[in-house]
């Protein structure tokens, strides 16, 4: 099969930098999905290490599972700040991911990685400190050499990570809970209902400082 190997269609960077500016809060991709019912949430993927936040826009790797090859130079689409996505089927016979995908990746300036499939070195990626999310691990590398193939199938395409579809430049963020989808259409209006969702919480917060009761806090905000 033919590689196929398209344009990121980047959104815009003030938009991907205003997300970035939400890492500062607790719980990001949870804030970022209360924001509006069509973004996308991923959960059941590990974090490398818990403390890792990242937002950036997606590059996409599709591959089948007969063709789980080397990632490597997908880097060479790449640019600083994208969010790699490698769509496996959730394969864990193989790791998809290791300790120098993530230090070219770094060097690269790349935010992180997302693997629905296994990953391998996790001490090497942890001593690093650069986020990946994995579905598992196991110690065998990518059959590229029974593949004789060293390029992955489709690149910058749509795909599907445990049922979420991801598209090209579709903006991500990620957290210890999980992984916030969202189409740059809707960035916008996403951010700006993020803010006030930001706000709601800090004054709840302070509100519970003081000493408010459950039934003050609903009865002044519906649900908490």
């Amino acid at each position: 099969m033919e590689t196929v190997r398209n344009e990121l269609n980047r959104p815009p960077q003030e938009l991907v930098d205003a997300f970035r500016d939400v890492l500062k809060e607790y719980s990001p991709s949870c804030l970022v999905t209360d924001a509006r019912r069509r973004v996308g949430a991923i959960g059941g993927l590990l974090p490398v290490s818990p403390h890792h936040k990242i937002a950036g826009p997606a590059l996409t790797v599709n591959l089948s599972v007969d063709d789980l090859v080397d990632c490597m130079p997908v880097l060479a689409s790449a640019q600083a700040g994208d969010v790699i996505i490698v769509a496996c089927r959730g394969a864990w016979e193989t790791a998809m991911w290791g300790g120098l995908m993530s230090t070219l990746s770094k060097k690269a300036g790349v935010a992180g990685g997302v693997v629905d499939g296994a990953i391998r070195d996790v001490d090497e990626i942890r001593d690093l400190d650069f986020p990946v999310w994995y579905r598992g691990t196991v110690p065998r590398p990518s059959p590229t050499a029974v593949h004789d193939r060293t390029e992955p199938v489709q690149v910058n395409v749509p795909v599907v990570v445990r049922g979420q579809v991801i598209n090209p430049g579709d903006i991500i963020v990620a957290d210890e809970n999980g992984i916030a989808v969202v189409p740059p259409a809707l960035g916008a209006e996403v951010l700006e209902r993020t803010r006030v969702q930001i706000d709601k919480e800090r004054v709840i917060r302070e509100k519970i400082a003081s000493g408010a009761s459950v039934a003050q806090l609903l009865a002044e905000f519906g649900h908490l």
